[in-house]
C-alpha cells in the first residue's frame, strides 16, 4: 500500500467515491477501487485512533502538572 498521511488518504478516498460514483469501470476495476477504499479507511481510523490516544495521555500530563503545582 502507498505511504499516504491523513490528508493525501482522505483526497484519495474521495478521489476512489467519485470514480465509483460515476460507474465508468467494469466490475473487476471498481472491486479494486473498493478494495483500495477500505484499506484506506483502515488506515484512517488507526491514525484517528492513534491521535485520540495522544490527546488523552497529553490531557492525563497537563492535569497531573496542573495537580501538582
Amino acid at each position: 500500500m502507498e505511504m499516504y498521511t491523513l490528508d493525501t488518504a482522505m483526497i484519495r478516498l474521495k478521489e476512489i467515491a467519485e470514480e465509483l460514483e460515476n460507474g465508468d469501470h467494469d466490475l473487476e476495476m471498481a472491486m479494486k477501487l473498493y478494495e483500495e477504499g477500505v484499506r484506506i479507511i483502515s488506515f484512517c481510523n488507526k491514525a484517528l485512533s492513534g491521535a485520540k490516544q495522544k490527546i488523552t495521555e497529553i490531557s492525563q500530563y497537563e492535569e497531573e502538572d496542573l495537580e501538582n503545582e
